[in-house]
């Protein structure tokens, strides 16, 4: 006899095919409502969670700000999964955390920890045989232990000395067996951990860079036009140049422009070549024409010391490709579009 398909799903039963399940707008519609589904009961599983923002959620943050060693996190199963990713957001926004394997940890992991070590356990129920066996361990070390659970009274809920509750009026899949708003309350209450961690001790743009200098998040906030003058020689010409000598100029350095500099070296003008393709369409250029005439005068520049992304920035909104670089007024060399493109800013 051929199983109805929304039986099937609600049962999680696997057997049917997908053209069966796709044949008719109405198991379509089934499917995309039970993934909607899924969403708003994480969204009310997050709401119901604001009421444990509360004074146990601070003594356990006050706990990890002045802890004088790591913060250790363990877990298993799923929980195990999202113990790993906090650790992750701890280690990049300042908190000093590792990652413990609760099955591990009972079977030789626990030399890991550290007598000034403060241990964060992470389990839906509390009531895990791993966690069971752990905490008592944990508790003869003096160990001090934050306990993350959506039950309050379980035996970690009721033995640890810091509690974070993740209360789970459900589970977000048919049956309300699979970790899925479980998961996202651990997740979303690390995340909590972590940026009310990272405000208390005024974590800073800069200090973020610090931790993340090979990304392009990292480049953003690190990266100065200073370190990207090494790529190019320098574009030069003087007022005077002739026409010949400004298209050699910008042709020997490769750039598509060269800058108008004084005798003191301070930009005048630059002449690019779409300078040169809009004086041709107007008619031939005269030989006897020199930089001064040729040149867009007074153009955008930055200073050495800017960010990279500053100098972005400034092309993008000038629809420009090279841009002029100075150190204390003085020209000291051009950054150009494909450069930053290269360090993966845009």
């Amino acid at each position: 006899m051929r199983t109805n398909i929304r039986e099937a799903v609600l049962l999680g039963f696997t057997t049917y095919s997908m053209s069966e399940t796709m044949t008719t707008k109405t198991n379509r519609e089934f499917i995309l409502e039970t993934a909607l589904q899924t969403l708003r009961i994480e969204q009310e599983t997050l709401r119901a969670m604001e009421a444990s923002i509360d004074a146990r959620f601070l003594s356990a943050v006050e706990a990890i700000f002045t802890c004088s060693g790591r913060l250790v996190v363990s877990g298993i199963g799923k929980s195990a999964l999202i113990g790993q990713k906090i650790v992750a957001t701890l280690n990049s926004t300042g908190t000093p955390a590792v990652f413990m394997h609760a099955a591990d940890a009972i079977h030789g992991d626990l030399g890991m920890i550290q007598s000034e070590d403060l241990v964060m356990c992470l389990s839906k129920s509390g009531e895990t045989s791993e966690i069971k066996v752990l905490v008592p361990l944990l508790l003869s070390r003096g160990t001090r232990l934050i306990g993350m659970t959506a039950n309050e009274d379980s035996y970690l809920g009721q033995r640890a000395h810091f509690l974070l509750h993740t209360p789970v009026p459900k589970e977000a899949d048919p049956n309300n067996l699979a970790p899925t708003a479980s998961t996202t309350a651990q997740a979303a209450m690390g995340d909590a951990l972590a940026t009310a961690l990272l405000a208390w001790r005024g974590f800073s743009a800069r200090d973020f860079a610090r931790f993340h200098p090979g990304g392009a998040l990292g480049k953003q906030l690190y990266l100065r036009v200073s370190d990207l003058l090494h790529l190019h020689e320098l574009p030069a010409v003087s007022p005077e140049a002739t026409l010949r000598e400004v298209i050699l100029e910008m042709t020997a350095k490769r750039l598509g422009a060269t800058v108008v500099v004084s005798p003191d070296n301070e930009i005048v003008g630059i002449v690019t070549d779409g300078d040169l393709r809009r004086m041709l369409e107007q008619g031939d250029l005269p030989p006897h024409l020199n930089a001064t005439e040729i040149m867009t005068p007074g153009p955008k520049s930055i200073d050495a010391e800017a960010l990279a992304v500053d100098a972005l920035e400034l092309m993008q909104s000038h629809k420009i490709t090279q841009l002029p670089v100075t150190e204390r007024g003085k020209y000291t060399g051009m950054v150009h579009l494909h450069d930053l493109l290269r360090e993966g800013l845009l």
